[in-house]
């Protein structure tokens, strides 16, 4: 199976509430990292995206958040904040650290979910950093049906978090990290063969191919039906080779590809399709590695990450 391997600079942390059926998973920089997003999907929940228009003062970010709960989730940045603050962490303002934290929210409202006075987002995303700050550097996050991805389903399935990674020359890496919440499906037609299937490495989910023969519903709309609505695949495309906001703006438009080579459909009215990308500065930029190179691998490994996230909550 293909190794997980974590972009360097940054790491994962999971937080899940099983009676919520919902989770928080947080993105830490060991440092401040330059970080763009793009949004193709016609139903967005996010926060403190606008800053990272290249156009904007702030290049940088702390952490990134991709929270489940729907705009209640959008709270997870607080925690996340408020650790990042506890530890020092944060844009300096006189005397105060304003830790920078860009949110991005999926769906998973669970009927039977209730709480007091505020919704435990919050805490989640205190859990969920902390956890990013003891997560070990080598060994990869857990997969499947955690964080972010605890509450999630796709057209035909259960959804969940994924994780891929490419190895480049020079110590370059690339490591997709995704939410899979979609209206559509991750499979072809009514079977159990991924779309992603071409961008496959090492059975990495679960080594099926394409189907033999070809299902004759192969491009009918395999949707949630009735709870079409509870959508959203969010994600981020992770490296530490050296990019400006504006690359990594481009990085995270080309990672788009990777949604439509393994959603079908993806990028609806639905769906908040989103991905941040975001660059550790560890490696410098090289013209043998230009951004064409990388967006287009950072869309395959994107792919990977969606239909492992899937397959992997199908395991559980």
């Amino acid at each position: 199976m293909a190794e997980l391997r974590m972009a360097p600079g940054f790491s994962i942390g999971h937080a899940s509430d099983p009676k919520l059926a919902s989770g928080v998973t947080v993105i830490l920089a060991d440092a401040p990292a330059t970080a763009g997003v793009v949004v193709q999907g016609g139903a967005p929940g996010t926060r403190e995206t606008d800053l990272l228009n290249p156009a904007k003062t702030v290049q940088e970010v702390d952490a990134l958040v991709l929270s489940g709960g729907s705009a209640f989730g959008l709270d997870a940045a607080s925690g996340a904040q408020g650790w990042l603050r506890k530890n020092d962490r944060g844009f300096p303002v006189g005397p105060h650290r304003v830790p920078i934290v860009p949110a991005a929210i999926l769906f998973d409202l669970n009927p039977t979910a209730s709480w007091d006075r505020y919704p435990p987002y919050r805490e989640l995303g205190w859990e969920a950093c902390a956890a990013a700050a003891r997560a070990d550097k080598v060994k990869a996050p857990a997969l499947g049906s955690v964080g972010a991805g605890t509450g999630a389903t796709t057209g035909t399935a259960k959804g969940g978090f994924g994780m891929a990674s490419t190895q480049l020359p020079d110590g370059v890496v690339i490591t997709a990290v995704v939410a899979v919440n979609a209206v559509g499906s991750t499979y072809v037609g009514s079977t159990r063969h991924f779309w992603a299937a071409p961008f496959e490495e090492e059975g990495e989910y679960g080594g099926r191919g394409y189907p033999h023969p070809w299902p004759l519903n192969a491009t009918e709309f395999m949707l949630k039906g009735s709870r079409r609505q509870e959508n959203t695949t969010i994600g981020a495309i992770l490296t530490n080779v050296a990019l400006d906001q504006a690359s990594c703006t481009q990085l995270a438009t080309m990672a788009h590809d990777g949604f439509a080579r393994a959603i079908y459909p993806a990028h609806t009215p639905f769906d908040g399709d989103l991905i941040f990308a975001a660059s550790s500065g560890e490696v410098a930029a090289s013209p043998n590695l230009p951004l064409l190179v990388l967006g287009a691998l950072a869309g395959n490994t994107m792919a990977r990450a969606i239909a492992r996230g899937v397959y992997e909550a199908e395991q559980r």
